[in-house]
């Protein structure tokens, strides 16, 4: 039978690229003209291989290398804390684009930025193990208790790369991050510059993106040599922003505007869905942006757009988290030495500020 030729043909060819991971086999077009049979003879032959376990198939890309000729091994887990914030579909993606067209298969998993569901996530990927992890830390603003699963799991030679947020005990695994410092730092110089004496921040407290955020604000304030502004810094949690975002209850962003606004004549904002918020309630209440007062934020979102005000905004110039974690991971998988990235900032300016 020529499906049986062609699939003893292509069993050989796998061998021939056996310490390639990301080997893809040549496409159905070209299979038919070189061996002159019809699209279903290859299907069929693909399909031998596949119930085999050794090749992967991609809607869309083509036919892949199964992982060590087992199926877990080509299975990348990818643990965000809340995939209905507006950020991650783009992340998810951009490693969909660099690792799904290498034959890998992405299984994504929430945590709600909860420990306690993160420490379940880790404890089944122990028991049913991927080829690897891609990884948003959860609270990685306070003393996490999942750093035995961490341990475990790398320990087993699982590779682990964090994204978005990281934790200071796992330092020595691969990370890819914002530079939050940097990114705090220039919209305060950057609404310093344009005049504005007195500035106010609201940041997500349970996060390390909003203690560095707030570290840079802080500091370029104080090497204005003006007065820190305590008196004018919100914090807020992950489940104040689940009920401003999902309720929207505007409890976080009416006590923001009472308590901590009125000296302000600019505002930091954690990010572009915090800033929304602000805007929508100031402009409904008859405060004028940015006449009265000013605001930035960080991720230049669709929000930044909608924005009753469109919003200034510090962004990445590709997507490039999601897509520099999937190459630290593809790396990790060739066999190469893993490296960490810190992403710097570019400033689009709106109307805002």
């Amino acid at each position: 039978m020529k499906y049986r030729v062609l699939a003893q043909f292509l069993r050989e060819d796998l061998q021939l690229h056996a310490k390639n991971p990301s080997y893809k086999l040549p496409s159905e077009r070209e299979l038919t003209a070189r061996f002159g049979v019809s699209r279903q003879t290859v299907r069929r032959a693909m399909l031998d291989l596949e119930n085999e376990g050794l090749i992967t198939s991609r809607r869309g890309s083509g036919y892949y290398k199964a992982i060590s000729g087992t199926s877990f091994h080509s299975q990348i887990a990818v643990i965000t804390t809340f995939t209905d914030e507006y950020i991650f579909p783009g992340i998810l993606r951009d490693m969909e684009n660099v690792l799904g067209t290498r034959g890998y298969q992405l299984r994504s998993y929430a945590t709600l930025n909860r420990v306690s569901a993160e420490r379940e996530i880790l404890q089944s990927l122990i028991n049913h193990p991927v080829g690897g992890i891609l990884v948003e830390g959860s609270k990685t603003a306070l003393p996490n208790p999942n750093m035995d699963l961490y341990q475990t799991l790398h320990k087993t030679g699982i590779p682990i790369v964090f994204f978005q947020g990281n934790y200071p005990a796992l330092s020595y695994l691969p990370s890819v991050t914002d530079d939050n410092y940097a990114g705090g730092y220039r919209l305060a110089r950057y609404l310093l510059d344009r005049g504005r004496k007195n500035l106010a921040g609201i940041f997500k407290s349970d996060d390390l993106q909003g203690p560095e955020r707030y570290s840079g604000m802080m500091n370029a304030i104080r090497d204005r040599g003006l007065s820190l502004p305590d008196h004018s810094v919100c914090w807020f949690d992950s489940a104040q922003r689940s009920r401003l975002v999902d309720g929207r209850d505007m409890s976080l962003i009416e006590a923001f505007i009472k308590e901590y606004l009125p000296l302000a004549d600019a505002v930091i904002c954690y990010n572009d869905e915090i800033a929304y918020h602000l805007i929508k309630y100031l402009t409904e209440n008859g405060k004028r942006v940015p006449q009265d007062i000013a605001v930035a934020s960080f991720d230049n979102s669709y929000y930044s757009r909608i924005s009753p005000v469109p919003i200034t905004s510090l962004w990445h110039r590709t997507r490039r988290m999601g897509t520099e974690a999937a190459n630290v991971m593809l790396s990790i998988l060739q066999g190469k030495n893993p490296h960490s990235a810190v992403l710097p900032w570019e400033l689009t300016e709106r109307q805002s500020t």
